[in-house]
């Protein structure tokens, strides 16, 4: 049997396969900001006892493998990761203080359950730059 986590009256294994991407699909997510946004992603995870089990930044989107706790949706964590992403992002990294929704997101994501296959899904998240550099080949087999 899995590790299977538990609340008060559950006992649960939840993971979900998420892809985000900047807005316009902008290649910003180089060098430091793509360490720093890691760094704002794993202490937003934190927040919500979201367990970031796999995470990898591409240049124009980030592959993330997370253990979400039934209490809450995959659009309200999501929802809350992008959001609160892209404050301390624009404040911290790209030091702009606006006030009026500063947006660093594309709307929309794209998630699927992990299931049993979670190994393959996290190889899949690990070798992201070699699969789009052309240098490897996935075995989802």
């Amino acid at each position: 049997m899995h590790d299977w986590e538990s609340l008060a009256h559950v006992r649960w294994e939840c993971k979900y396969h998420i892809v985000i991407i900047p807005k316009y699909r902008r290649r910003v997510l180089y060098g430091r900001l793509k360490r720093q946004v890691g760094r704002i992603l794993r202490d937003l995870c934190r927040q919500r006892d979201v367990e970031l089990i796999e995470g990898n930044a591409a240049p124009d989107h980030i592959h993330l493998c997370l253990s979400i706790p039934p209490k809450y949706s995959v659009a309200h964590t999501v929802g809350f990761l992008k959001g609160k992403s892209a404050i301390r992002i624009h404040r911290e990294l790209l030091h702009e203080r606006r006030m009026t929704g500063p947006h660093f997101w594309a709307t929309g994501y794209c998630v699927s359950t992990v299931g049993l296959d979670e190994q393959r899904i996290r190889r899949y998240i690990r070798d992201q730059e070699k699969l789009e550099s052309g240098q490897g080949e996935l075995d989802l087999k």
